[in-house]
């Protein structure tokens, strides 16, 4: 990634000014969650609404309305995606908190804490049934390719993560290589499939998935910056949680190539362990090799390059918001 001067200066952004431009939309999407989860297992029912009401900021649905809105009307067809995506992610919050075996989400107990890795696991399946079920309602062949290459190239993210876990060595490339299928790969199919659904021209439909991947890459960055700088309130989870599950992330990347042999191997040995004892430490390194600042530098020119592909949309609040959201995923402490 080239890291270069960005223009993405520092405003003061209202989230919710910039949600409550989909809000109809959005509580329409959200009915049609709550109708798609009703199922003759409780326990589907139990754990689903408990993850999908856990909070967060409905992001991905946002993106999908947002860039449909900016090309025109929004139709049955861009809220049933908005859900699917939804769905999606949920899913792969359940697996990943198995894999993981993290204990909170969103700040609260994760699913798995309170029913198990069983049964995480299971309804993470049944949501992503459900999904395939849902879009199949669309009846259009492409929002099925990009949508299956998309839950795909997730699980390959997943497994390269995996891979990597433990592993020291990994490098910044191998580093972005996961955050792009793992993470940026859902925002940028949310965005894409707004513009097929729009019936929006090749170019158009191109841009606004280069607005997603480049949004979720810069989303992911500052992720990982903010467990060496947020606190555990703002952030919803343990900090340090990267550092314990043998994760190495940017800032650990960097830290390892700027800081002394001394340093390196303090972060190394934590990697290999997958442990948080030497989290204090290991901040204080992060820190002083201006790792964070590198992270953010990189999350800024992500941003950037979300903002450049807003280009080919027509002037609108729509659009503005688009631009504000990429500017909000860099700037925000949690």
């Amino acid at each position: 990634m080239s890291v270069t001067e960005s223009s993405n200066t520092s405003v003061n952004i209202d989230f919710n000014q910039i949600k409550n431009l989909t809000l109809g939309e959005a509580k329409a999407v959200d009915r049609l969650i709550v109708d798609e989860l009703s199922s003759d297992v409780m326990l589907i029912n139990q754990m689903s609404h408990y993850i999908i009401a856990s909070g967060g900021k409905r992001l991905r649905p946002m993106l999908l309305l947002l860039a449909g809105k900016a090309l025109g009307e929004v139709n049955d067809n861009h809220l049933i995606l908005a859900a699917v995506i939804e769905f999606i992610h949920t899913a792969t919050l359940l697996h990943d908190d198995v894999v993981d075996e993290s204990e909170l989400r969103r700040g609260k107990d994760s699913a798995n804490a309170v029913w198990g890795n069983a049964a995480s696991v299971l309804v993470g399946d049944y949501l992503y049934s459900s999904a395939f079920e849902m879009m199949v309602r669309t009846n259009n062949m492409q929002v099925m390719e990009i949508l299956s290459k998309t839950t795909t190239a997730i699980a390959e993210g997943e497994v390269l993560q995996l891979l990597n876990c433990n592993n020291p060595d990994t490098t910044e490339q191998k580093y972005l290589e996961v955050i792009a299928r793992k993470t940026a790969i859902l925002f940028s199919a949310a965005t894409r499939l707004a513009a097929v659904i729009s019936d929006a021209d090749e170019a158009t439909q191109e841009a606004l998935a280069t607005y997603g991947q480049e949004l979720g890459v810069a989303f992911q960055l500052i992720d990982d910056a903010l467990d060496y700088k947020a606190s555990t309130e703002d952030l919803g989870k343990n900090l340090g949680d990267d550092l314990a599950e043998g994760k190495p992330t940017l800032p650990l990347i960097y830290a390892m190539q700027k800081g002394s042999v001394e340093q390196a191997a303090v972060i190394t040995d934590a990697i290999k362990q997958g442990s948080r004892d030497a989290f204090a430490e290991i901040y204080e390194i992060v820190k002083q090799t201006n790792a964070i600042e590198y992270t953010e530098r990189c999350a800024d020119a992500a941003a950037q390059n979300a903002i450049d592909a807003l280009s080919v949309l027509p002037d609108s609040d729509y659009k503005a918001a688009l631009e504000l959201l990429a500017r909000f995923a860099v700037q925000r402490d949690h």
